[in-house]
This record gives structure tokens, C-alpha cells and sequence, in this order.
């Protein structure tokens, strides 16, 4: 009984001292850790994991593939970047639900959900921490009153106010239920959406015989892929179990279309649709909390919410820039082998699937190297914008007094276009034989097209062909992978850079504005 008690002591100290350690920790990371540290901690650790599992999983061929290539294919899962080095078909059922999971918890929704809870956490601690030093809050603790030391007389009762009443504590619950609202309808909107477009894919692949046949021939499990293809593109990643990406199913219109919504609703439309969201609600509620989060949403703090004329004006840019696109690659690619063997409707869905993908998911219905250099160059410049980014005709002027003050960081840190050409001159470092040997593969535009792709978390890639090899090599074997799956390690691990880089660049979207060029 004496060693039962004793075990019974221990079990219930560990119970108070691990809770008492992890509120430490959150509330470390909440008060003196830069939000970038805290994401690229998380990012880390979750590439990390995902490698982990898939070394310690079995795949589906025989060969196992390197251990640098599955670190390397985690980290492109956990960025959103799908870079592909290793052949998709390789994975087994369950290594596919692990690349849909570290899909589902890196793609930018729920990262940002995981920013509100973050953000209401914080914003209480530094409720509790302000009442806990004021003595005249409502809410800190009230010295003991003894009556038999209280003489009549000399206390005076306010009229002005009701008692305990603080203004502050006023607008701190409505913030504070601004943020458990929203996190709420983020949470609705990520489940319901993916959800919808789950039983939609898994629908089509059932009913369409053709989709059925190429998922039975590569022995994919019809909601392994519904829910993988799902997830990857609301996450903007781009990855597809089979081997040739979409491109096996740029016959199945159908297919493409119930995807095609997706891709604008977890990237370039989502504050649009969010805005929306929150407008229906607030009409069926009328609750006081969804009219502040439309008109005080900066004081929210959630970088997703924009205001109406933005949105509006966001909706526009998105538009036009597809069209755009859309235009190009019709007057471009119409009549090329790139099109060959469809009719004028699968054209035209397949082109729109395409262009809408260069902004920002990545998935391909037809191969990049086949494709001419100037639609190449159009998709770099569109990998390379920001999903929000807006033509918006309203200019905010700094103040002077707010221009004047730069940080000794802020004059020496570079812009994204800087960053970019030095990783593009470091991978031109790693692969300079493959450069010189094997031009016709390894070329500057393939090069910067592949960065880009990473920078952006996009994954569209030229990918690699022993045919284009000036120098036969009998040793070469054409596989599907992306074009860096080719490239040594080093350069690999240049690309990995620019993958956290991009994942991250919300940080330094205002780097080098203080660097003068003209």
C-alpha cells in the first residue's frame, strides 16, 4: 500500500508540473519570441516528423528511396512546394496519408487558425498580467476589509459609474470573442469546403468509368485520392499520387473543374470568401462581434481579413491575371503537340486548369517542357506575385517621422528579388558540371524556373529527359520527378532553403525598401 501511495504522490506531481511547463512555454513564446522563429520552429519540426515516418514506413516498391530525397519530400510537403524527387507511385497507401497530413497542417488556413488561437492565448495573458498590477481592476485581487477599522465618513461612493465597471475590459471581451468567432468560422470554412470537395472527387471517381481505370491500373484507393488531391490543392501544394500529375486525367474535364474551385479558395480568394462568410453571418446573427471584424478588422490582427474594396479589388487582379494567362497560352499553345488528342471543351478546361495553377497550387495537365519559353517566363512572373496581390489605384503615404525611422536591420536586409538571384547563382554553383555536360536539361530557365516554383510553394517544374542528353548515358533512366529530384544533394538543400524562404516570405515582403536604386 506504502508503494502504491508512494507511485499515486509522483503521478500527481508529474500531472501539475508538466501543465505548469507548457503554459511557461506558450507563454515565452507569446511575450518574447518572433512569430518568424515560432513558425520556422514549426515548420522544421513537422519536416522533420514527416521524414521520419516515411523512412520508418514501407513503401510501395521495392526499392526504398534515399534518405535525403524523403527529408527532402517532406520538407516540400510541409512548405505546400511539392517538389517532387521521388516518384509518387512509389509511396504506399499510408505514406500518401502522411503526405496528406503534413499537407493538412502546413498548408496556410490552418496555420492561421493556429495564429488566432495564438493570438487570444496572448491577448489574455496580457489581460491577466495588466490585473494582476493594477489594484483598481475590477478583476485583481481586493485586500480584506474589516468593518471594525472602517470609520463612517470617510468613504465616498462614486455616482458617475457603476461599480467594478472598466471600459477597457469592455473592449478586451469584444476582442477577445472577435477572436474565438473567427477561429470558429476559419475552422467551419476549412472543414466544410474540403469536406464538400472530398464527397464531390470521391463522387466523379466512382461514376466516371475512365477515372476509375487509371486509379484501379496504378492500384490507388479511390479515397486515398480524393482526399489527397483535396487537401493539396486547398493547401496550394500541388502534389498527386500518380506519377504524371494531372496530366493522366487532362481528358477527365470533370475532374478538373470540381478541382478548379479549390485552388482559389484556400489561396488568392480565400479573404474574399472569408469576407463573405462573415457578412452572411453577421446578416442571420446580427451579432455585435461579426460587424467589428468588418469594420475593425485591423485591430484583429488576422492578416487574412481585408476590406471590402480590397477584396473587391483583389477579386479583379485574380480575374484579369488569368485571363491574361489564359489568352497567352491559347494564342501560344493551341495548335502544339502540347494540346494534341483533345477536342475544343478539353482544351479549354484544361488550359484554364493550368493557368489558374501558376497562382499558387502547382498541379499540371500538360508537360512544362514541352511548352514554349515565353509562357515559361509568364509563369515564373506569376509564381513569383504574392496570392494577394492587388492592383489597388488607392496610395497610403507614410509620414515623414515613420520614414525617417529604419532599424540598422531593415537598411542592410534585401529584397525577395535579391534573395532569389543569390540562391539561383548558388544552385548554378552546385550543378556547374551538369551545366556544362548536359545543357540542354540543366539551363538557366529550368534552373530559375525551378526556384521560382519553390519560392512561390507552387511546384511546377520541366522535369528531366535522358533524351535531351547531348553526351548518351546508357546508365540513364527516365523517371517522374521533378526536374531537382536531377540535382546533387547540395543543391537540393539550396532548394530546401528557398522552400522555408518562401513558406516564410510574408516576413519580408517590405525587405530592401530602404536600399535607394535610382
Amino acid at each position: 500500500m506504502a508503494n502504491f501511495a508512494n507511485f499515486t504522490q509522483k503521478h500527481h506531481r508529474l500531472r501539475r508540473f508538466f501543465p505548469h511547463k507548457l503554459r511557461f512555454l506558450l507563454r515565452f513564446l507569446a511575450f518574447h519570441v518572433h512569430p518568424f522563429f515560432i513558425q520556422l520552429c514549426y515548420f522544421g519540426i513537422l519536416s522533420l516528423f514527416g521524414y521520419l515516418a516515411l523512412k520508418n514506413s514501407n513503401p510501395r516498391s521495392p526499392g526504398r528511396p534515399k534518405d535525403f530525397d524523403l527529408f527532402y519530400t517532406s520538407v516540400s510537403a510541409s512548405t505546400v512546394s511539392s517538389m517532387v524527387a521521388v516518384e509518387m507511385e512509389a509511396f504506399s497507401n499510408s505514406q500518401l496519408i502522411l503526405l496528406t497530413f503534413l499537407m493538412f497542417v502546413g498548408g496556410e488556413v490552418f496555420t492561421s487558425m493556429l495564429d488566432l488561437l495564438f493570438a487570444r492565448y496572448k491577448l489574455t495573458q496580457s489581460v491577466r498580467n495588466r490585473d494582476s498590477t493594477n489594484p483598481f481592476s475590477p478583476t485583481a485581487e481586493k485586500p480584506p476589509v474589516h468593518d471594525n477599522h472602517v470609520e463612517l465618513g470617510l468613504i465616498s461612493i462614486p455616482h458617475s459609474q457603476p461599480e467594478n465597471h472598466n471600459p477597457s475590459n469592455d473592449s478586451y471581451r469584444l476582442k477577445y470573442n472577435c477572436l474565438t468567432y473567427l477561429t470558429y468560422i476559419v475552422l467551419g470554412y476549412f472543414v466544410v469546403v474540403q469536406l464538400v470537395g472530398f464527397s464531390s472527387v470521391s463522387l466523379y471517381m466512382t461514376l466516371v468509368p475512365s477515372a476509375t481505370k487509371v486509379l484501379k491500373n496504378k492500384d490507388i484507393k479511390i479515397s486515398t485520392f480524393s482526399l489527397f488531391i483535396i487537401v493539396s490543392t486547398f493547401a496550394s501544394c500541388g502534389f498527386v499520387p500518380t506519377n504524371e500529375n494531372m496530366m493522366v486525367f487532362k481528358k477527365n474535364s470533370g475532374l478538373l473543374l470540381l478541382i478548379l474551385p479549390h485552388v482559389f479558395l484556400g489561396n488568392t480568394l480565400y479573404p474574399p470568401c472569408l469576407r463573405a462568410v462573415i457578412m452572411g453571418l453577421r446578416k442571420v446573427s446580427r451579432r455585435e462581434e461579426f460587424s467589428h471584424l468588418l469594420k475593425n478588422f485591423k485591430d484583429i490582427g488576422y492578416d487574412h481579413m481585408l476590406s471590402g474594396l480590397q477584396c473587391c479589388f483583389l477579386v479583379a487582379t485574380v480575374l484579369c491575371l488569368n485571363v491574361i494567362q489564359f489568352v497567352m497560352f491559347w494564342s501560344v499553345e493551341w495548335k502544339t503537340k502540347t494540346m494534341e488528342g483533345l477536342n475544343f471543351y478539353e482544351k479549354v478546361v484544361g488550359s484554364l486548369f493550368q493557368v489558374t495553377n501558376a497562382r499558387h497550387a502547382g498541379e499540371s495537365v500538360f508537360d512544362l517542357s514541352s511548352m514554349s519559353s515565353a509562357i515559361l517566363v509568364v509563369f515564373v512572373v506569376m509564381m513569383y506575385l504574392p496570392p494577394y496581390t492587388t492592383f489597388l489605384p488607392v496610395r497610403e503615404e507614410e509620414d515623414d517621422a515613420k520614414r525617417k525611422r529604419k532599424s540598422a536591420v531593415e537598411c542592410v536586409v534585401f529584397s525577395q528579388l535579391s534573395y532569389l538571384a543569390i540562391f539561383i547563382i548558388l544552385v548554378c554553383m552546385t550543378e556547374s558540371k551538369s551545366l556544362k555536360e548536359d545543357p540542354l536539361n540543366f539551363n538557366v530557365l529550368s534552373i530559375t524556373l525551378e526556384v521560382i516554383s519553390a519560392y512561390g510553394n507552387v511546384g511546377f517544374s520541366m522535369g528531366y529527359s535522358c533524351a535531351r542528353q547531348l553526351k548518351g548515358d546508357g546508365s540513364c533512366k527516365d523517371s517522374w520527378v521533378g526536374f531537382s529530384g536531377r540535382w546533387s544533394n547540395k543543391g537540393k538543400f539550396v532548394l530546401m532553403l528557398v522552400m522555408f524562404f518562401g513558406r516564410l516570405k510574408k516576413f519580408n515582403m517590405k525587405g530592401g525598401k530602404s536600399w535607394i536604386l535610382s
